[in-house]
């Protein structure tokens, strides 16, 4: 795993807050101001930390495969977020790293951080049920 700066952690915190009272405007400032701040390694830096999050203790070492059914007909960002939790769990951060050119070149960079927000929460919420 790649180590996220301390600073990538609070935003990381500040971002799930916002998302956990569904304060969309506010998560999309916080990722704005850290690219701001940080540019685009900043943004890499808080999704680290956010699919660590949602991800949680991972399972050892070793190829994992996520199951995402039905994930090849979903939105360009649900598609891009599996695919960038699958890039953290197995360690692969030259894979996210593309699926990040991508997105920008894409244009769907606040979209895929977006969705990756609201995914972690997702993900949290279950857990506490």
């Amino acid at each position: 795993m790649t180590e996220a700066p301390q600073h990538a952690f609070d935003d990381a915190t500040e971002i799930l807050a916002s998302a956990l009272s569904g304060d969309s405007d506010a998560v999309a400032s916080t990722f704005n101001a850290v690219v701001s701040r940080d540019g685009v390694v900043g943004a890499w830096d808080v999704a680290w930390c956010l699919a660590a999050t949602m991800v949680g203790k991972l399972p050892g070492s070793g190829g994992w495969t996520l199951e995402f059914p039905g994930i090849d007909d979903a939105r360009y960002d649900k598609r891009w977020v599996a695919r960038f939790v699958s890039a953290y769990v197995n360690g692969d951060a030259p894979t996210g790293e593309a699926l990040f050119g991508a997105a920008i070149a894409d244009g769907q960079l606040p979209d895929c951080l977006l969705a990756l927000a609201g995914s972690t929460v997702a993900t949290l919420r279950h857990r506490a049920a």
